[in-house]
C-alpha cells in the first residue's frame, strides 16, 4: 500500500487525525507525524523556521524507511508541506493543501501573529491554546471536537508556540508555488476563520495540476467537522 502522510498544523498534533487514520487505514499506510513541539513530541525543542520543520519530517520518514508518499499538510503542515516539496519533489507522488496557503504572514488573518506572540506571552500557553483551537471551528466552543483539539493543544510549550509564530512569519512559498509538479488537491472549508479564499485561490490558479475542493459549512478543522466528506475526498483524489 502507498504511504500517507499527515503534517499537522501550528498548536496540533497526531491525535487530531483519528478519524483519517481509522477510515483510510485500509487503503493507505498512514502516518501522522507530531511536529517537534508539538502533540506527542512538547517535549523537543521547536524550529522556528518552515525549511527546519519540513527537514525534519523528511528526516522522520528517513528513520521510518519511507522514501516516497502522498503527502497532506494543514494550516501551517500545509506550508511545511510545500517545503518538503520544495527540499525532496521526487519523495511526494500526490499533494494535499488543506486549510493553508503560500504566505505565513495572512491577510485578513483574526489577528496579527505579532499580537499572537504577545497574548500567549500575557494569558499562558494553556489559555492561548484553548482560545486558538476555538477558532478553527464554526461553533467555537461549542462544537463537539473542540475539547479534543484544545486539549492536544495545551501540550505546547511557550517555547514551541512562539517559535512557531516566528517561523510562519518569516516564510512565504509564493515564489515555487508554479514550480510543485505533484498532483496537487487544494482543500478549504468555506467559512475558515485563518485562510481566506484569496488565499485559497492562489493555490489552485498557480499550481500546475491542481483541483480545488470546498467544504461547505466547515471552518479551519473541516476535517473534524465533517470527516465523512472530507475522508472521501482525499481518497477519491489518491485513487483517481
Amino acid at each position: 500500500m502507498k504511504y500517507l502522510v499527515f503534517v499537522h498544523g501550528f498548536m496540533g498534533g497526531s491525535r487530531q487525525w483519528q478519524s483519517q487514520i481509522e477510515a483510510l487505514g485500509a487503503s493507505f499506510n498512514v502516518i501522522a507525524v507530531d511536529l517537534p513541539g508539538f502533540g506527542e513530541n512538547a517535549h523537543l525543542n521547536c524550529p522556528n523556521s518552515i525549511s527546519a520543520f519540513a527537514g525534519w519530517v523528511l528526516a522522520d520518514l528517513d528513520k521510518r524507511g519511507i522514501s516516497t508518499f502522498h503527502l497532506l499538510g494543514h494550516s501551517m503542515g500545509g506550508m511545511i508541506a510545500q517545503e518538503m516539496v520544495s527540499q525532496a519533489p521526487e519523495r511526494i507522488e500526490k499533494l494535499i493543501l488543506y486549510g493553508t496557503g503560500a504566505t505565513g504572514v495572512l491577510p485578513g488573518r483574526f489577528e496579527t501573529i505579532a499580537t499572537s506572540k504577545s497574548r500567549a506571552q500575557a494569558e499562558g500557553a494553556k489559555a492561548t491554546a484553548r482560545r486558538i483551537a476555538a477558532t478553527w471551528f464554526l461553533l467555537q466552543e461549542a462544537a463537539t471536537p473542540f475539547e479534543g483539539c484544545a486539549r492536544i493543544a495545551e501540550h505546547s510549550s511557550m517555547q514551541a508556540i512562539c517559535a512557531g509564530l516566528d517561523a510562519m512569519q518569516n516564510w512565504s512559498g509564493v515564489a515555487r508555488l508554479s514550480h510543485i509538479e505533484a498532483q496537487s488537491l487544494v482543500l478549504w472549508g468555506d467559512q475558515d476563520r485563518t485562510y481566506s479564499w484569496a488565499q485559497t485561490e492562489q493555490l489552485w490558479q498557480t499550481i500546475g495540476k491542481s483541483q480545488l475542493a470546498v467544504m461547505p459549512n466547515c471552518a479551519h478543522a473541516a476535517h473534524l467537522e465533517n470527516p465523512e466528506l472530507f475522508n472521501r475526498l482525499v481518497v477519491e483524489f489518491l485513487d483517481s
